[in-house]
């Protein structure tokens, strides 16, 4: 299997504003498509934070793509 291959599948649940959100930076920024936005938002997320782990304890419901998550960008819970 090459680098740029895509051998496994992630699914996550979005609400309807999430998605709305996800689709207009798609469009904006004229992405081929959710999965391609999605993982150009993972990028992004993940260099702006330095790759932190997540805090652990945390639950999935916890991270949302409106509003905050529960860390500082460490790795840390927020106060």
């Amino acid at each position: 299997m090459s680098p740029d291959s895509r051998g496994e599948r992630l699914q996550i649940m979005l609400s309807a504003e999430e998605l709305q959100v996800v689709d207009e930076f798609r469009f904006k920024q004229r992405m081929p498509s959710r999965a391609a936005a999605v993982r150009e938002l993972l990028k992004r997320g993940l260099a702006a934070e330095g790759f932190s782990a997540a805090v652990f304890g945390s639950k999935s419901s916890d991270y949302g793509v409106t509003g905050d998550s529960p860390n500082d960008g460490n790795g840390k819970a927020h106060k």
